[in-house]
């Protein structure tokens, strides 16, 4: 059972099955709650689910690209191809993790 009430933009980890998910909608008329988890899929819980699930509050993953499927180097903000190459490594070596 969690204690942790949604907030809209934060990020929380399932601790039963170490799934990290965001907050992305919160519906207070229909007691729901709309989470994206990281690798994109979009799931609708209603409030009295979310409190009987083990979850804590967690920090914003650094790779916040883990829904999108292909990403150029314009999308990530990144103007040289190099400095790309080099965010495409740190993002490998943080999957071998």
């Amino acid at each position: 059972m969690s204690d942790v009430d949604p907030i809209i933009g934060n990020w929380y980890r399932n601790e039963e099955t170490g799934d990290d998910f965001e907050v992305v909608a919160l519906d207070e008329d229909a007691q729901t709650i709309e989470i994206q988890y990281f690798e994109g899929e979009v799931e609708e819980l209603d409030l009295d689910a979310w409190y009987e699930l083990p979850i804590e509050s967690i920090e914003a993953p650094e790779d916040w690209s883990g829904p999108f499927d292909e990403l150029e180097p314009d999308d990530l903000g990144f103007d040289e191809e190099d400095e790309f190459d080099d965010a495409n490594e740190l993002l490998d070596d943080e999957d071998q993790r």
